[in-house]
């Protein structure tokens, strides 16, 4: 088949999202299909810019293109999963979150007011409206199908996919830091983890590894290091190569992912794979359908004393830590996760 994946793109932004695309078309093209990533440029602010990308993607037919008919198409992204096709499947990797359960809150520039709810409103009625065009509605973890059914009474199916190059991650030592790979953004929290580190009793070290989306943010976050004098224990790291994040992986004592609500997150299946045991948050989301709390890693309060302490539990003990980490590796084998299964079920008739 002829298969198009619609999906985002923000300028000058690339993260998970984008990872999954290109596996995606790769795992198609795999299982013998034709593949092409199709994508529209999206900025959410000013807020007018909303209504305009959902117009724009419903004036974007896509059953035809100069290679020939388009067969199937798999929209991925607000807006971009409304694009009309006559044979569609949505995965969803989340909705437009800054108009559902980030909205008025510090992560979302939608705010209760008459603006914030007129877009609010508008969001929600193009989801209401033209997500059921999908044959089928799959979402990337039961996270988001939750969210879907809550925000729009739409059900949805939860259909797992592997993180970019998971047979590729391996175990090795367990040293003196905590490891945290991602984004460096408001809704990843890595202020509350300088919080954290700065109330352990362990002088264990923490590794932040992502871009920076604002550099506003990385100086706020420099600035908590320098009040915490934290300096000689607070490393970060801009983009790596993929060679060496999976390194740093292979010999963290653990690995701290305490996104607020997150869709799915790969850091999660990262670590499991790398046999690191995880530390999360209870508001944390995607991680939470992974992780056992106290036997693949330690699930928190959204607090600096709470995560300090589930830090100081597992620097005080590497043994620990690798039980933690070996049990995390044998769970993630165990629910065969894979881009075959991604393909059959997104596919079939």
């Amino acid at each position: 088949m002829k298969i198009a994946i619609t999906t985002v793109q923000i300028p000058y932004i690339t993260g998970g999202a984008e990872f999954l695309a290109a596996n995606l078309k790769q795992a198609l093209i795999t299982e013998g299909h034709e593949a092409e990533i199709v994508t529209m440029p999206f900025i959410d602010q000013p807020g007018h810019f909303l209504e305009n990308h959902i117009v724009a993607s419903r004036l974007m037919d896509i059953n035809n293109s100069w290679g020939g008919h388009v067969d199937l198409c798999i929209g991925l992204k607000f807006p971009a999963y409304f694009m009309p096709h006559d044979n569609k499947v949505v995965w969803a990797l989340h909705q437009h979150r800054q108009a559902y359960e980030l909205f008025d809150t510090e992560y979302s520039p939608l705010k209760n007011d008459d603006e914030g709810r007129y877009y609010r409103t508008i969001v929600k009625n193009a989801d209401n409206k033209y997500l059921p065009e999908a044959k089928r509605i799959y979402t990337i973890a039961q996270n988001v199908s939750n969210r879907m059914q809550r925000f729009n009474g739409i059900a949805s199916t939860p259909l797992y996919h592997p993180c970019p190059d998971m047979d590729q991650f391996f175990a090795d030592d367990y040293e003196d830091y905590i490891l945290m790979p991602s984004r460096i953004n408001m809704t990843k929290r890595q202020k509350l983890a300088v919080e954290a580190l700065a109330l352990t009793k362990s002088k264990i070290k923490l590794y932040i590894v992502g871009h920076a989306e604002n550099p506003f943010l990385l100086k706020e976050i420099q600035d908590l290091i320098a009040q915490h004098k934290l300096g000689d224990r607070v490393k970060i790291m801009d983009f790596i190569p993929q060679e060496e994040k999976i390194k740093l992986y292979s010999r963290a004592r653990a690995v701290l992912f305490i996104p607020k609500d997150e869709d799915y997150g790969y850091i999660t299946l990262e670590a499991m794979a790398a046999a690191r045991p995880v530390i999360t948050c209870r508001d944390s989301g995607g991680p939470l359908e992974f992780l056992l709390d106290n036997k693949t890693g330690k699930v928190c309060e959204p607090d600096p004393k709470d995560i300090a302490e589930a830090i100081d539990a597992i620097a005080g003990s590497s043994e620990q830590a690798k039980e933690m980490g070996t049990m995390g590796r044998k769970h993630l084998d165990e629910m065969e996760i894979s881009w075959k299964k991604v393909v059959e079920e997104l596919t079939r008739p």
